[in-house]
């Protein structure tokens, strides 16, 4: 049995004090599973890959589906499930884009750490191990990309990151965690319906990086829409992420109702947590009144997360229509 461990850059892979410049990649893939204890042990063989090692910060669309292209590859080729060590700052956007298009009931689970080799108490090899247990796993089949940090275990599609240092960072407001790893055992409490994957654009993504644009708008107070007038032009798709359930000011309200003839604009809420409203309140910037002049209902996706499904949709040439009906499947 082998599990193919996928090495990119991240606090998982720092190595050294910090200098003048900060912390930088050092680790390779080897080095990184080298010092998990008692990986060894679970009687799986790893087949170590490094790539893009960057900070997840600097990470691409196109990056990303070649690395889970990559992985459906090894899994083709009989690997039972892929580990991917990557930066947390993005993990919550790449492994949702990994879960979107992943066609494999293998397990494909992302992890890293928060804090580095260098310092006491690094969560890196316990999140690693943790990973590979998962991965070659048969409780881990058939729930899509997976992110196993702190021993728990969640599904791409709800995971946060929800804290800056702590090693508890990673969360599933909505939902919870699917389960944990416990004495060594992976234990799954829950089995979310899965999707049917969507196609991968890394082909157009590589070639055109501009392709499919999309912008995330953060209502704030006093919003006066002015940050907005320059989305028609330089985007193909808009995210807002409203106050609440769902609303913005109301003189934001034509705005995006104009943006929204020309382009689709997908509307989620600020909070991080919760769904967008469909019928409750009325108002000019109410739910109701902006999904009456043609914005897509987010439903359950945060905004990071609508922004990566609405722009894997554009560049795959998914039309309106298709666009309303994957966000009422994922949201």
């Amino acid at each position: 049995m082998n599990v193919a461990l996928f090495a990119l850059g991240g606090t998982i892979s720092v190595s050294g004090g910090p200098g003048h410049d900060g912390l930088v990649p050092r680790l390779t893939g080897a080095d990184i599973t080298a010092a998990v204890p008692g990986v060894t042990e679970l009687g799986v063989k790893l087949d170590v890959r490094d790539t893009q090692a960057v900070p997840s910060a600097n990470l691409t669309f196109a990056e990303m589906l070649d690395v889970v292209a990559a992985a459906s590859t090894a899994v083709r080729n009989g690997a039972i499930g892929a580990v991917v060590t990557q930066g947390t700052d993005t993990l919550e956007e790449t492994a949702f884009l990994a879960d979107l298009v992943w066609p494999h009931e293998e397990p494909l689970v992302f992890t890293g750490a928060m804090r580095n080799p260098t310092l006491a108490g690094a969560d890196g090899p316990a999140n690693v191990l943790a990973a590979v247990r998962v991965a070659a796993s048969d409780h881990g089949r058939s729930l899509g990309a997976l992110v196993v940090l702190n021993d728990e275990i969640h599904a791409a599609r709800w995971v946060r990151k929800a804290h800056s240092t702590s090693t508890a960072t990673f969360a599933s407001p909505n939902a919870g965690p699917l389960g944990q790893v416990v004495e060594g055992r992976v234990r799954v409490l829950a089995m979310p319906r899965r999707h049917e994957p969507l196609p991968s654009p890394a082909g157009r993504l590589a070639e055109r990086p501009d392709a499919a644009r999309v912008a995330l708008h953060v209502v704030a107070l006093d919003d006066d829409g002015a940050l907005l007038r320059a989305v028609a032009d330089t985007c193909d798709g808009l995210v807002v992420a409203g106050f609440g359930v769902g609303h913005v000011p109301s003189a934001l309200a034509p705005e995006l109702g104009a943006l929204a003839e020309h382009m689709p604009v997908v509307l989620t809420s600020r909070t991080g947590s919760g769904s967008v409203l469909r019928n409750t309140y009325g108002a000019v910037g109410s739910e109701r009144d902006l999904l009456r002049r043609g914005l897509v209902n987010g439903g359950l996706l945060d905004p990071y997360k609508a922004r990566v499904l609405l722009r894997l949709l554009l560049a795959s040439g998914a039309g309106r229509e298709e666009i309303s009906a994957a966000f009422a499947r994922h949201g």
